[in-house]
Order: C-alpha cells, then sequence, then structure tokens
C-alpha cells in the first residue's frame, strides 16, 4: 500500500458512494506513481499532476447483479505537452492516462473486498485508438474494474472527449500481484 500523501478530508471531498478509505487509496495510488523518484520528476510527471478524480464509487456489475465494480472517473484538459506533431493526443499519453487510471479501481476494488489494496504491475496493455482529441479538448478517463482476484486483476478504461462527444481510446488492463523477488546465490 502506498504511504498517505492525500489525507481522509481530502479523499472525502471526490464524489461517489467508495468507502472514505477506498477514495483515499485509489488518490494515494495515483499521487505514488507520480513521485517514484522520491521527489524527484518521473515520466510525465507534469500531466499526471493534472488529473483530477471527479468519482470513486463502487456499484452492482451490470452483467452479475451479485457482483459489484469499482468506477473511477478522471478529467484532464489536453494541453501542448500532450500532443503529438499533428497537434493530437499523442498516443503514448493516452496509453500513459489508461495505465495509471486504470490502477485505480483495481486498488479501490481490493480493499473494498477485504485485499491488500494493491494495484499490482502491468502484465498486458491492450489500447485501440478511435478519435483524435485536440489541444484544450477536456478529457474524461472512465476506469472500471473487471476482476481482481488474489494474483491477477484486470480492468477496462475509456478516454472520453467531453468537448467533442467522441470515445478517444479504450483499453484493457492486465495487472498481477509482483512476485517476491528472490535471494541471490
Amino acid at each position: 500500500m502506498p504511504k498517505v500523501l492525500i489525507s481522509l478530508e481530502e479523499a472525502a471531498k471526490i464524489p461517489g458512494n467508495a468507502p472514505v478509505e477506498a477514495k483515499q487509496l485509489a488518490a494515494n495510488w495515483l499521487q505514488l506513481f507520480l513521485s517514484p523518484n522520491h521527489g524527484r520528476p518521473g515520466f510525465a510527471d507534469a500531466i499526471g499532476r493534472r488529473i483530477n478524480l471527479t468519482e470513486i464509487s463502487i456499484n452492482p456489475n451490470p452483467n452479475e447483479p451479485e457482483r459489484r465494480v469499482c468506477r473511477v472517473v478522471a478529467e484532464i484538459i489536453v494541453e501542448t505537452d500532450m500532443v503529438n506533431g499533428m497537434g493530437t493526443l499523442h498516443g503514448a499519453c493516452a496509453a500513459y492516462l489508461i495505465d495509471d487510471c486504470s490502477a485505480l479501481p483495481i486498488a479501490a476494488y481490493s480493499l473494498v473486498t477485504g485485499g491488500s489494496g494493491s494495484s499490482g504491475v502491468s502484465q498486458a496493455l491492450n489500447i485501440v485508438y478511435h478519435s483524435p482529441a485536440l489541444l484544450g479538448d477536456k478529457l474524461r478517463v472512465v476506469s472500471t474494474s473487471l476482476a481482481v482476484g488474489s494474483r491477477v486483476m484486470s480492468a477496462c478504461c475509456e478516454i472520453w472527449d467531453d468537448s467533442r462527444h467522441r470515445l478517444v481510446a479504450s483499453g484493457t488492463h492486465i495487472k498481477m500481484e509482483p512476485s517476491k523477488p528472490q535471494s541471490k546465490l
């Protein structure tokens, strides 16, 4: 579990019906992704700091009503450090958003269901690019847990362009609990 960077009071301000501890955990994972180098800048930190969590909820699974899913919604505005030479959202930036944001419902769901609250490590990330997003567009990133087991976890993620009302990219993220480091012989 990440160290506490976001207080319970701050987490309680995030909309959604998830328990405040699950909101805090998701927000702390997002912050941890931004500072892996003990305060030194890391990959895409400037972009990650602009991700705004707007909902963390636990809902009935629409496909299996006896089960639940965690939904995390975030927003970000497309700025110059996110675009390619054509002035549209760079595919690698979309992949970054899907990678980080899809980990959050996995961790929150794990905590709510009695697990460790781990977000795991990436095993596979499959992305489909649907349409471009332009500089200044407001993006809504919707991530939903699919399955959260003790070893393998998965989530789906969609990036919607709220300015143009279209799907920009979607992805499926498979994560796993890392194995314990083996001692050197």
